[in-house]
């Protein structure tokens, strides 16, 4: 249990170390309906834990403010009402101090209760909880980084930018056909989109080694990738042409030289850098103006043994779809992945910005095809 305990603290410590570099007034713009407030998020990830254990689970918990089920509760529809995810930025109160008053009650509880021989359901939740607060570290970073792209004088966040500055691998993994085993066998800790293992046959394919770097990109930007319907899917084209799209997100052409902002400044495009930034639309049009695919979520689980990953998260051609057998649990729990599985597609690996330990080769990250915010790249099929 001394264990869970340290793995809880130390979760709980590095969301807060990614807001040490901020200040006051930066804790609660909202840039876009995607990309929610640091307060919004230090505050969700507390009433996570507050709402799925403590209130069920700790005998004569008071809720630190009633009011907070509905300021910071998601999606989450069997818990009650909610604020409407784009005005996430209105809130101007509680004060940010009030929310780490919160987040400091929420952890003496959550310590005391793990200290008094919890049962396993409560210790199953709580490895719940850290992994949903590792991941909204990563989405604190990313939204942090929308918003500050929206400032004109482009705000430096720290040294690390989470941008990877070359590939570390070049040439083609080749992978026979055959039945293959996807999925997580449940051993240790996954979520339940990952379970349900089961057998694919898959066709002989290759896999790049390299992801796609932005000197490969800007040649299709060049070459007028993004004039030419040839290689787009209707709703990308329709997407790019209503949005203005002409590059990835974040890039600005300031006297013919393509820089970008990143979380370190304005910078010129590292040419060598892995690229990001990037959509489902995109890759799979740069895909195809490089003649080549983007994998399968299942080809990428395979040939990932071969593969050095984690620079950035990687675009497949796979739908978020259930695997056979999967369940949804009961409860409010249940909501966390299953109802998501329509209209999205499969990123597969991690990024830079993706917390320690939160990362393996059957995790389904999922996301719109026209998601840029993510740090999202391409790797290359055939």
């Amino acid at each position: 249990m001394e264990i869970l305990i340290q793995l809880y603290t130390s979760t709980r410590n590095k969301t807060q170390d990614l807001c040490k570099p901020l200040k006051k007034e930066d804790y609660t713009p909202q840039s876009a309906e995607f990309a929610s407030p640091p307060k919004w998020h230090l505050a969700h990830t507390s009433w996570f834990f507050e709402e799925m254990i403590l209130k069920a689970y700790s005998n004569a918990y008071q809720v630190f403010d009633a009011s907070y089920s509905f300021l910071f509760n998601s999606y989450y529809n069997s818990v009650g009402e909610r604020i409407e995810r784009k005005n996430r930025g209105l809130i101007t109160r509680p004060s940010i101090d009030k929310v780490y008053e919160y987040r400091a009650y929420v952890d003496k509880h959550m310590t005391a209760l793990l200290q008094s021989n919890p049962s396993k359901k409560i210790e199953e939740l709580t490895v719940l909880g850290v992994n949903h607060e590792q991941q909204h570290q990563e989405l604190l970073i990313t939204d942090l980084k929308h918003t500050f792209s929206c400032n004109p004088i482009y705000p430096r966040y720290s040294e690390t930018n989470y941008m990877d500055a070359q590939n570390k691998s070049n040439g083609w993994v080749e992978i026979p056909e055959g039945v293959y085993n996807i999925g997580h066998d449940g051993t240790n800790f996954c979520y339940d989109n990952e379970l349900g293992k089961h057998r694919v046959f898959l066709e002989p394919f290759k896999m790049s080694k390299a992801l796609v770097t932005n000197a490969d990109y800007i040649k299709f930007i060049n070459d007028n990738g993004y004039e030419q319907v040839k290689y787009w899917l209707d709703d990308a084209w329709h997407w790019i042409k209503e949005n203005k799209i002409k590059s990835p997100l974040y890039w600005k052409l300031i006297d013919n030289v393509w820089h970008q902002y990143t979380l370190s400044g304005l910078q010129p495009v590292n040419p060598e850098a892995i690229l990001t930034h990037i959509s489902y639309y995109e890759a799979a049009a740069y895909a195809f103006w490089a003649g080549y695919r983007l994998p399968t979520e299942f080809e990428w689980e395979i040939a990932s043994k071969q593969l050095d990953w984690g620079s950035v998260w990687e675009w497949t051609n796979s739908a978020y779809l259930p695997y056979p057998n999967f369940e949804i649990a009961k409860g409010a729990v249940g909501e966390y992945n299953g109802k998501f599985m329509v209209n999205l597609m499969v990123l597969r690996g991690a990024s830079l910005a993706t917390a320690k330990n939160h990362s393996r080769n059957t995790y389904r990250n999922f996301f719109s095809p026209s998601t840029q915010w993510q740090f999202s790249g391409i790797r290359l099929a055939k």
